[in-house]
């Protein structure tokens, strides 16, 4: 385009919409839009506007091209007046005044344009007094107005109106098209969101041979066992058209199908592979999987070993139902989980002709572990302290071992447990249980009630509950924050088990590691971890989270050629810990070195305070409980007092120094356990403050 005198930095005069005229600096020429950008400074500010380049010209025609200038203009020689004369036109007379106005009205309006090809056409004077003849237009005129496009005559606006107008149209097209695809395929499913997701899910299935595992395979013999089991889609999940995400393609494998949405919302899959001595689908029944996790380490316990089997997993993911068994609405079948099934075989090897003869005896024993305490659940949940002896050994004292004689003793006291177990109600599960459940099934000598053997089956609460440490409310936090120590603590004690010579085991940092010390430690203890996960696609999540847990633990047991040694670990030995630390604060050190990344400095701080704060509870509860009962005794004696001013001749010395020595001790006693409760009190604002500092894991 030719801007003629136009470009960047040259005065110009424009019109404001207000109608104002006043002048302004061109800052840029815009060639598709033949328009020209303008600034100019008013009441302190810059101010633009975008102004079509006509409207420019308009108003400043030295600046125009040389094409479009116009020369000045040549008058046609006006020719002589005739005599007037009478003229008729249309049966009407024209008188010769009439007829000169009209004449000099076409002669005005007729006049000529030239154009640097053409001269200037000089109109020859009227003949017979009548008007001379009207000069044609120029022909550049016309050229100039057809030459102007449409789109120099429209705005900006109105172009990206047209666009969008014509975007909106191509979308839905896209669309029609796409609901037109999705119609004529088989395989559609009206309703169904996660259609697409399902296609490609069964696709890959579709390529893949799989074979489940069947109890035709082999048993393999591991001191640290790893498996996984699937559940089937709940009714809540199919009411949501969730879609299966697990896949599980032969015995050892399991595969997670994440589905995601790229930039342009096109959907795909991010598939997940993870490797376990066994994987379980959502056909197999208890049974099974006892066969193959449980069953190999019952016979562990009669050879003078510890056994561990843990249920570990999503809240919702078939924990609870692994280990106790089937749920009937609020009842549970349990002689289908695998407490009961373990307790069969016990009684069955107890009575072979291989053990018969080593008169032993069962006993079974059933706590929870709550917020980091203990309680018995077979004896009205009443709390129990756990403690350790002069040679080092965990007592939980007072917990209650009921010698048992069949199955069905058993199973009694697995079905009053349950029943007294804490539980709560979740948007996952109905009956969701929020501690971890120990059963334990114990061997002894029948004449020295000497300790053979050990099985400890372990219902661990919900993974997802170890992110709660935010939580506003403080049990809530208690509660999560001990489901975090007890997994992670847990990990690394089954590290140990993997790592004969390994320098410690921070067995202290939890109450569960705690009670199971005795479980972690020797050649003859052996431990199953039971993986359970979710196939709902809402669970991916936590799905692939206890998948990774279990993954690790794995990787790091014995026979794998990835695994680290023990000098490689950051452990922190027994003779070089730091005395102003506690045992317990001390592990929870070992636990922040060995996972830093799961553990940040504000969380291990937050633990810390946790764990002090617990302490502290304990102590200033037993406090109160012992105050109470020298209380009780001083009331009796204050009794026999009052009794004793009923005489008529009573020592009256006697009675005063024995009523102010009772009123000092009990002074004494109540202001010992105000300052401690103080100090409690100081305790909970510091935990509340370190909770506080916890930063949120990045997603």
């Amino acid at each position: 385009m030719d801007w003629g005198g136009l470009k960047v930095g040259v005065s110009v005069r424009i019109q404001r919409s207000d109608g104002r005229i006043h002048a302004a600096i061109v800052s840029g020429l815009n060639d598709e839009q033949e328009s020209v950008t303008v600034e100019w400074f008013e009441r302190g500010e810059t101010k633009g506007k975008e102004i079509e380049v006509e409207n420019i010209f308009a108003l400043n025609a030295a600046l125009k091209p040389a094409t479009q200038v116009t020369p000045p203009e040549v008058q046609a020689p006006t020719a002589r007046p005739s005599r007037p004369s009478m003229a008729v036109q249309q049966g009407r007379s024209i008188t010769p005044r009439d007829q000169e106005s009209r004449n000099s009205l076409r002669r005005s309006s007729a006049k000529p344009v030239p154009t640097a090809k053409s001269r200037p056409t000089i109109v020859p004077p009227a003949q017979n007094g009548d008007a001379p003849p009207v000069a044609p237009a120029a022909p550049v005129e016309a050229a100039k107005k057809q030459s102007i496009p449409a789109s120099r005559r429209r705005s900006n606006c109105v172009k990206e109106v047209e666009r969008l107008k014509q975007d909106r149209e191509e979308r839905r097209k896209r669309m029609e098209d796409e609901k037109k695809r999705r119609q004529n395929d088989p395989d559609y499913e009206p309703g169904n969101p996660n259609w697409e997701f399902l296609q490609m899910i069964r696709a890959f299935r579709g390529n893949l041979d799989i074979k489940t595992i069947t109890n035709a395979d082999p048993i393999e013999d591991h001191q640290i066992c790893v498996c996984v089991r699937k559940r089937p889609l709940n009714k809540k999940e199919l009411a949501k058209k969730e879609v299966d995400v697990i896949t599980t393609p032969d015995k050892h494998n399991t595969v997670v199908h994440e589905c995601k949405l790229k930039v342009d919302l096109t959907k795909y899959l991010e598939n997940h592979t993870f490797r376990f001595d066994y994987s379980f689908d959502d056909t197999v029944t208890n049974e099974t999987v006892y066969r193959y996790t449980a069953k190999p380490l019952v016979e562990t316990i009669f050879e003078r070993g510890m056994a561990t089997c843990f249920a570990y997993g999503q809240t919702g993911s078939g924990k609870t139902h692994t280990m106790g068994g089937d749920f009937r609405g609020k009842d549970q079948d349990t002689s289908k989980g695998i407490y009961a099934l373990a307790a069969r075989d016990v009684f069955k090897l107890l009575n072979s002709a291989a053990y018969k003869n080593q008169d032993l005896i069962i006993g079974c024993s059933f706590f929870e572990i709550y917020g980091g305490k203990v309680f018995d659940l077979q004896n009205k949940k009443h709390k129990l302290r756990v403690l350790e002896d002069g040679k080092q050994q965990v007592q939980v004292v007072g917990l209650t071992e009921k010698h048992v004689t069949c199955v069905d003793d058993v199973l009694k006291l697995i079905t009053e447990g349950n029943r007294t177990r804490t539980s709560g109600q979740t948007s996952a599960n109905q009956h969701s249980s929020r501690s971890h459940a120990v059963f334990q099934i114990i061997l002894r000598k029948r004449a020295t009630r000497k300790l053979f053997g050990k099985f400890s089956l372990i219902d661990l609460a919900g993974n997802e509950r170890g992110a709660d440490t935010i939580s506003s409310d403080r049990q809530t936090r208690m509660e999560g924050a001990e489901i975090n120590k007890s997994l992670l603590a847990l990990k690394e004690c089954i590290r140990a088990l993997g790592r004969p010579n390994s320098v410690h085991t921070p067995f202290r940092a939890s109450k569960l590691t705690q009670v199971l010390r005795d479980s972690f430690i020797g050649e003859r203890s052996k431990t199953c971890m039971i993986a359970m996960i979710s196939p709902g696609s809402s669970s991916c999540e936590h799905t692939l989270n206890t998948l990774r847990y279990a993954d690790r633990v794995k990787e790091l047991g014995p026979g794998d050629p990835g695994a680290p040694g023990p000098s490689q670990l950051s452990a922190i030995p027994e003779n070089s810990r730091n005395n102003s630390l506690s045992p317990q604060n001390s592990d929870l050190q070992l636990l922040a070195t060995q996972n830093e990344g799961e553990v940040s400095f504000e969380l291990l701080h937050f633990h810390e305070a946790l764990q002090e704060l617990q302490e502290m509870e304990e102590q200033v509860v037993e406090d109160h409980r012992s105050a109470v009962q020298e209380m009780e005794e001083m009331v009796i004696v204050e009794r026999g007092l009052l009794e004793m001013t009923d005489e008529v001749d009573y020592d009256v010395e006697a009675y005063s120094s024995t009523l102010s020595e009772l009123l000092d001790k009990k002074i004494q006693k109540w202001t010992e356990l105000k300052q401690k409760l103080d100090s409690f009190r100081i305790k909970m604002k510091e935990e509340e403050i370190a909770s506080k500092n916890i930063k949120r894991p990045p997603l």
